[in-house]
């Protein structure tokens, strides 16, 4: 079996698109930052987030039976810290910060975010350590066009 850490330096040398994946679910509201996500088909539209199983909080993706990602811009560096909790600093409700609305789901979508797409969930598939939500994309809102925020060498980047 391949060391577990070898494999993180590997991929940390791989770029990904960081993006808040949301949900909300009998009141409670949830975001955390990712950069697992991706197409997975245009038509229908379907997208996939991974999220780490073993964090019992984000078991409410399941729950809701829809989420939303929310592909960050390159000034958005503080909300990817305040979601990922790289920034202890906002204790509470992390949606205090940013603007946030709803498209058709009920998921957080930020208004600024570069894209939201707002999905019903259709699949959630455990794999070692991180659950796969597959999604049917049933909104999409624009923010403005700006330099998208990047994730690589355990650092964030703009391109």
């Amino acid at each position: 079996m391949l060391d577990p850490p070898l494999y993180r330096d590997a991929m940390s040398r791989y770029a990904g698109h960081v993006q808040i994946v949301t949900t909300a679910f009998e009141g409670e509201r949830r975001g955390v930052t990712i950069t697992a996500a991706c197409s997975v088909s245009d038509n229908p539209a379907m997208v996939l987030a991974c999220l780490n199983v073993s964090n019992p909080r984000n078991e409410i993706f399941r729950r809701s039976g829809h989420f939303a990602l929310n592909a960050l811009a390159a000034d958005q560096v503080a909300l990817a810290n305040i979601f990922s909790g790289r920034d202890p600093t906002i204790p509470g409700d992390r949606f205090t910060e940013g603007q946030w609305g709803e498209l058709v789901t009920g998921s957080p979508i930020l208004n600024d975010a570069l894209a939201s797409f707002d999905c019903r969930l259709t699949e959630v598939k455990v794999m070692a350590t991180h659950m796969i939500l597959f999604g049917e994309v049933l909104g999409i809102a624009y923010g403005p066009q700006k330099p998208a925020l990047i994730y690589m060498d355990r650092d964030y980047r703009s391109l």
